[in-house]
C-alpha cells in the first residue's frame, strides 16, 4: 500500500454493507485513500472497531491503521444515506436479508455491487430489491482477522466488477484503490470471471477442514489432490453445460489441476508464484468454523451440487465436501490430515 489518498474529483462516499474480514479490509483501504465510507456491521466487529480502530495490512509492508473517531460505524442502516456505491459483504447466506435492508433504506437506483462468494448473489438480491442498481463484483484475495479491528491481506490478486470504464463511481472507486495499489478491473460480463473465482474457492473447505495456513495446505500433496478433485469435478460440469471460466491464475483452470496434482518438490518448483502467500493467510471459512459462524460452504460447493442437478447430472465429491462442512459445524470434529480427508471424499482407499 502506497498510503497515498484519492484525487479531489475521486472522493465519493461508499457504503460497506458488512464489516467482516473483506468489508473492514476493502473500507479501510478506502477510509485511508480520502473516501467517506460508512461501515454496517455486526456487534462484535463494531465493538472492537470502536475499542481499537481499523488497521489493514498485506503481505507486502502495506499498513494503514484508522482510528476510531475517524471511522463512520452503524449498527444498522442510517436513515438519509445516499452513497455514490455499496459493497455488498456480507455471507451470502445474509444476502436477501441485506438486500431487503439496502432496498428500504437507499434511494431507488442505488449502485450496490456484491463482493460476495458465489455466482448468485447479485441474482438473489436483485430479487428481493429490484429497485437497486445490482452488480455482480469479485474479491480474489484471502483477508484474515489477526487481532481486534486488523485485517491482513495474505495473498494477491486484482478486484473485480460488472461495469464500464464511462461510469463515473466506479472510475472514482477504481482511482482510490490505485493509490492503496489495488487494481480494480471493469467487465462488461463477470459470470466467467465469477465461476473462475469460485473454483479457486473450492479449497476453502479443504483449508478450513486441515486447521492449517494456506500455504502449508498447499504445500501438502493429499491436500491439494483434495482442491484438484473437487475443481475437476466442477470443471467437468460446466464445460457440459458450456459455461465459459476465466483463469484467475497464470495457468488455465485444466493446467492448474495437473500441477495440483504433481509431487511436492516439483509442485513448489512450478507454482512459486501461486505459493507467495503470506504465512498468516488463511480461508475464510477457517475463520468461520473456529468462531462458530455459518460458513458459505453452500454457496461453493453447493453451487456446483446444484448446477449439476440443474443440468441433469450429479457431483459427488463437492456433496460430500458439502456434508463434512457441515457435520464439522455442527459436531465440532477434529481437523482432517491429508490422509483422512482423502478417505472422507472416496479419493482413497481406508
Amino acid at each position: 500500500m502506497s498510503g497515498g489518498r484519492a484525487p479531489a474529483a475521486a472522493a465519493i462516499s461508499v457504503l460497506i454493507m458488512g464489516a467482516g474480514s473483506i468489508g473492514c479490509y476493502l473500507g479501510g483501504l478506502l477510509a485511508a485513500a480520502g473516501l467517506r465510507v460508512d461501515f454496517v456491521g455486526r456487534p462484535r466487529v463494531l465493538a472492537d472497531l470502536r475499542a481499537q480502530g481499523l488497521t489493514v495490512s498485506d503481505l507486502g509492508d502495506g499498513r494503514h491503521h484508522l482510528p476510531a473517531a475517524e471511522l463512520h460505524l452503524h449498527d444498522s442502516l442510517p436513515s438519509g444515506l445516499s452513497p455514490a456505491i455499496t459493497l455488498l459483504c456480507v455471507k451470502s447466506g445474509a444476502t436477501a436479508e441485506a438486500a431487503a435492508q439496502l432496498q428500504a433504506g437507499l434511494p431507488a437506483g442505488s449502485l450496490v455491487v456484491s463482493m460476495q462468494n458465489g455466482v448468485g448473489n447479485t441474482e438473489r438480491a436483485r430479487t428481493v430489491a429490484p429497485a437497486l442498481d445490482w452488480r455482480a463484483g469479485m474479491t480474489p484475495f484471502n483477508v484474515a482477522e489477526l487481532a481486534p479491528g486488523h485485517f491482513h491481506r495474505g495473498t494477491m490478486g486484482a478486484l473485480a466488477m460488472q461495469g464500464s470504464p464511462d461510469e463515473s463511481g466506479l472510475l472514482a472507486l477504481q482511482a482510490a484503490f490505485k493509490c492503496q495499489c489495488v487494481d480494480l478491473r471493469l467487465h462488461a460480463d463477470l459470470r466467467a470471471v465469477q465461476w473462475g473465482k469460485l473454483l479457486i474457492n473450492l479449497n476453502n473447505p479443504v483449508n478450513a477442514l486441515s486447521g492449517v495456513p494456506l500455504r502449508a495446505q498447499l504445500l501438502q500433496r493429499g491436500y491439494r489432490r483434495c482442491f484438484a478433485a473437487l475443481q475437476s469435478e466442477a470443471l467437468d460440469v460446466l464445460e457440459q453445460a458450456g459455461i465459459e471460466v476465466a483463469a484467475m491464475t497464470p495457468l488455465p483452470p485444466r493446467r492448474l489441476i495437473t500441477m495440483l496434482r504433481l509431487p511436492t518438490p516439483l509442485f513448489r518448483l512450478l507454482a512459486a508464484r501461486m505459493l507467495k502467500i503470506d504465512a498468516k493467510a488463511r480461508s475464510s471459512m477457517a475463520d468461520d468454523l473456529a468462531l462458530g459462524r455459518p460458513t458459505e460452504i453452500d454457496a461453493l460447493c453447493g453451487e456446483v451440487v446444484r448446477f449439476a442437478a440443474g443440468q441433469g447430472g450429479q457431483a459427488p465429491l463437492n456433496a460430500r465436501m458439502q456434508a463434512l462442512v457441515q457435520a464439522w459445524a455442527q459436531d465440532q470434529q477434529g481437523c482432517y490430515s491429508p490422509e483422512q480427508l482423502q478417505i472422507a471424499l472416496g479419493l482413497r482407499a481406508v
